[in-house]
């Protein structure tokens, strides 16, 4: 049966309720469900939209419902079918089934595979849930998070949709036919991108649920996407220079006396980190004073140098600390569903951050210890959260299992400290955060790639994974520069990927030096923080003179990019826009550009062209149409062509629109 009511199209087919709703412009909203209703909104990724006026046709068991330029026809047998203004078929729900009806063309079955299928969970009021659509040759699909691989288009790809240290599941996709769609469902699951079908998995549900979208271009995608999950506020100055970081600073003397350095040489720097294990234990949430006798002191010497200090929080609660036993109490922890708590990372557990009194709790801990002291930047680490094994099955939230909600945990986690200072009265808020979900950038997270190799290896996965979370609207985007795992700042080798990534990260949203470098240091005492090894020194001077001056050029250039940076990051503000994207986003009627995996755009007017293998000293570049300045020699290039470029170890191609930028380039 298909029922209009309001501007919402219902249809009821024996244990199956679907409803079809505008939600956005060009968009709608898709829910099915084997229950009586379907659930509150509260694992959603999407706002409230306004209202909207569609057009709805019901004939027999047909029904037609369209919203600006995205129609869904739903056919006699409950297939879904959506087309553009146009006309153009984007996307169609996959049915291998014998179902046929008078007048159809319908490609008859045997196989009879249904588009959803909901599969009860024993014991359960839970499905697991199936969605099938069509594949289609040659597709191209972007987005989706971050994922550990070289592949901007992740058609083909199998997709695992849960979050792991480096990999962020944002499952919103963007198609060249023309569409974009937000599995809007927090459930561990999988998603297959196949050459046969595309097939959507959660595993543990109530309902289906997701939003798509259709536009002329992928900017009108994005736009539509960010105006239905959030936009990130408008980034901070501090926000757009340089930041220093490494595993670890063990003392507040000396953080400071690299501070200081940094000063003494002219350098610009807007942000320098206090990392982990700077607490007496896991879980208390403030500075040992052993190591950290003064820190207020050392905030108030930073601000006067003009630098932020950026201090990383752990979920992480050790049974030492002193709020372990109330926490647990209040039930404010992540629960196990078979035996002892502890143990969910090393010897600590994790806080639940879907619990609103937790996150209250936790929040008002870190007031005090530190927000109160002047520190106004937060690293919020541990953000998947990193169990010590990846077993979804093992843990239980506030909210419900693992299984089912699991992937809201960054997302409650970047809201914890962002209504907590948002309380306070901070405007144009960001912290770091390791992982993400759909709508985590309206808290102002600012995502880096976790704990990746330092290698060129590792270089080549990023310019991907930074990439498509652009598409996936999570604008703000960062990375180790050098990589997390090793790098001996006295190997040659690892200096060449150092210099390259470097050059990378000048043009990334932030541009941000972090690893834990070798040869390691040893621990400086017994108790607390100072039980724990640190890094080899990771400041710009610390791999030799060559390397420094390499560093310094970046460094400053960046600097003089300031301007440039800002106007992107309100864009990304105001719109929605990433402010690095590949070629197509600002070149979408050129079919070259859709195909360029190895180049991006910094904004609309810089091309940036990285190095990310060993040795290399040249490299093939493809300028889209127009006129292109190499910045690096003030060649002029005629674009619509490739063109084989030189890439010496101290700089890579980028190029800039002829007559544009030319104050900086």
């Amino acid at each position: 049966m298909l029922k209009q009511v309001g501007n919402k199209l219902y249809r009821r087919q024996d244990k199956e309720l679907l409803l079809i709703e505008p939600w956005g412009k060009n968009s709608l909203r898709v829910r099915a469900t084997q229950r009586s209703e379907f659930i509150p909104d509260t694992d959603s990724a999407l706002l409230e939209p306004e209202d909207t006026e569609v057009q709805i046709t019901i004939e027999g068991k047909k029904a037609v419902i369209t919203n600006g330029k995205l129609t869904c026809k739903i056919m006699d047998n409950g297939v879904l079918q959506y087309y553009n203004q146009n006309g153009k078929l984007l996307l169609e729900e996959y049915d291998r089934t014998r179902d046929m009806y008078e007048g159809s063309d319908k490609f008859a079955s045997a196989l009879e595979i249904v588009p959803r299928t909901f599969t009860p969970r024993q014991c359960s009021d839970n499905f697991k849930l199936t969605v099938r659509f069509e594949a289609y040759k040659d597709e191209k699909i972007f987005g989706m998070g971050q994922y550990q691989q070289p592949y901007l288009d992740v058609k083909g790809c199998i997709i695992e949709l849960a979050h792991r240290n480096s990999q962020a599941s944002v499952p919103f996709a963007l198609s060249d036919r023309g569409y974009g769609i937000l599995w809007n469902n927090p459930a561990i699951g999988q998603v297959t991108f196949g050459k046969n079908v595309t097939e959507w998995i959660a595993e543990s549900t109530k309902q289906m649920d997701y939003w798509i979208t259709a536009g002329d271009t992928p900017a009108e995608i994005e736009e539509a996407y960010a105006d239905a999950t959030g936009k990130v506020p408008m980034m901070p100055d501090y926000g757009m220079g340089f930041w220093q970081c490494k595993l670890r600073y063990q003392t507040q003397d000396e953080i400071l006396e690299v501070a200081r350095e940094y000063k003494r040489r002219g350098l610009p720097i807007d942000v320098i980190v206090v990392d982990f294990f700077h607490w007496p234990h896991q879980g208390d949430w403030k500075f040992d004073k052993d190591y950290w006798p003064d820190p207020a002191a050392m905030v108030r010497e930073l601000k006067e140098m003009g630098i932020e200090l950026m201090v990383s929080i752990w979920p992480t609660v050790d049974a030492e600390s002193e709020n372990y036993e109330e926490m647990t109490e209040l039930g404010y922890l992540t629960r196990s569903e078979y035996g002892k708590r502890i143990g969910q990372l090393g010897d600590a557990c994790i806080i639940d951050v879907t619990n609103p009194d937790g996150r209250n709790y936790v929040w008002e801990k870190i007031k005090k210890n530190y927000y109160d002291l002047g520190i106004k930047i937060f690293w919020l680490d541990e953000a998947e959260p990193e169990f010590t094994g990846y077993e979804f099955e093992h843990y239980r939230y506030f909210l419900g299992a693992d299984m089912e909600v699991g992937n809201l945990y960054p997302k409650y986690y970047a809201r914890m400290a962002y209504e907590g200072m948002e309380a306070e009265g901070q405007k144009n808020i960001v912290n770091l955060l390791r992982c993400a979900w759909a709508g985590s950038q309206k808290y102002g997270a600012l995502v880096w790639s976790g704990d990746i190799d330092s290698s060129f290896r590792a270089l080549r996965n990023q310019l991907a994974a930074g990439l498509n979370m652009g598409i996936s609207g999570i604008p703000w985007w960062t990375t180790d520069i050098g990589g997390f795992h090793g790098g001996n700042i006295h190997d040659d080798a690892f200096k060449e990927c150092f210099v390259r990534w470097f050059a990378f990260g000048a043009f990334c949203p932030v541009m941000r030096l972090h690893g834990f470098r070798e040869p390691f240091k040893e621990p400086l005492g017994t108790t607390g923080g100072g039980k724990h090894i640190s890094g080899a020194e990771n400041e710009v001077w610390s791999y030799g003179e060559e390397v420094y001056e390499i560093c310094r050029k970046y460094m400053e250039l960046r600097e003089k990019m300031r301007p440039y940076v800002k106007t992107l990051m309100q864009d990304a503000h105001e719109k929605g826009t990433p402010i690095m994207r590949p070629l197509f986003y600002d070149f979408p009627e050129d079919k070259k550009a859709w195909e360029i995996e190895d180049q991006y755009m910094f904004g609309s007017k810089v091309l940036v062209c990285p190095v990310l293998y060993e040795g290399v000293r040249e490299r093939k570049v493809y300028l889209p149409e127009g006129k292109w300045k190499n910045i690096n020699d003030n060649r002029l290039y005629e674009g619509g062509a490739e063109y084989v470029c030189d890439a010496p170890y101290e700089s890579i191609p980028v190029f800039v629109k002829a007559g544009e930028l030319e104050e900086i380039f």
